[in-house]
């Protein structure tokens, strides 16, 4: 069963054509990557199914109903979460209390009743403390929860922004590069728990440079170069396919 659908989706910055006529899907549980080169458009192309770019062109379809339009926010509450390339946690807060965030896309305690202090506003803050608690747990880091997020080792706050997007009850999750910056062995940590949130039912999707990591958890993967989409196939496939080679390589090499 088909979650996303990207149908010839198209983003112009001036003369710079970032994203050009890409087309590709999503099949619900697995793990599916987006590779290229640098400045392929592989981040643009996040950007724009989450809500954060307008498409000039294209559209996408997630669990067969069109976001095409929507702002960031209602594309969460649809149950599409994503993190980040570069770590966006809020400065001054403990790791726990970014994880909370998280979870109040789904709370139903608004502005003004947390502002009259109902009794059942402070059951709900409970329960969203509980399944932080729990997110940062199944990450491995719950020891850091009151630790503040920026005071963090770069590994560990990439931790924290997956524990927040968790948090959000994805059904599809959006990896941009979370083995960006980390040693080998957390690099085969980020790996493992990649498979592990597929397992607890959440489709990924994942931008990443490292190919080793890419090659191992992926089920399939779409290739782009210049904006385009040069292969779509399973992770084999494409390690043999001859523009992927060639783009990667070079001609002489290729």
């Amino acid at each position: 069963m088909t979650i996303l659908e990207v149908k010839n989706l198209s983003k112009r910055f001036g003369g710079l054509q970032a994203v050009k006529e890409v087309s590709f899907s999503v099949e619900q549980g697995s793990i599916k990557a987006v590779i290229g080169p640098n400045g392929a458009g592989k981040t643009t192309l996040f950007n724009l199914v989450t809500g954060f770019l307008a498409p000039d062109s294209g559209e996408i379809r997630y669990r067969d109903r069109s976001i095409h339009g929507k702002r960031p926010y209602e594309i969460a509450e649809l149950g599409l979460s994503r993190t980040f390339q570069h770590t966006r946690l809020f400065a001054h807060m403990t790791a726990l209390e970014n994880v909370m965030v998280g979870c109040h896309v789904r709370s139903r305690a608004g502005f003004i009743a947390g502002m009259l202090n109902l009794p059942w506003t402070w059951r709900e803050e409970r329960e969203i403390r509980e399944k932080s608690v729990g997110f940062l747990d199944f990450l491995g880091i719950a020891g850091l929860a009151d630790a503040n997020a920026t005071s963090l080792s770069y590994g560990q706050q990439r931790a924290v922004e997956m524990a927040r997007a968790l948090a959000s009850g994805p059904s599809m999750l959006l990896l941009d590069e979370p083995a960006a910056g980390l040693n080998m062995r957390e690099t085969a940590d980020t790996a493992k728990l990649i498979r592990r949130i597929r397992d607890l039912g959440i489709t990924v999707l994942i931008v990443e440079h490292d190919m080793s990591l890419v090659m191992n958890i992926s089920d399939e993967i779409v290739v782009l170069s210049y904006g385009e989409k040069i292969a779509d196939d399973a992770p084999h496939a494409v390690q043999h396919n001859p523009e992927v080679v060639r783009v990667y390589l070079g001609e002489d090499d290729a």
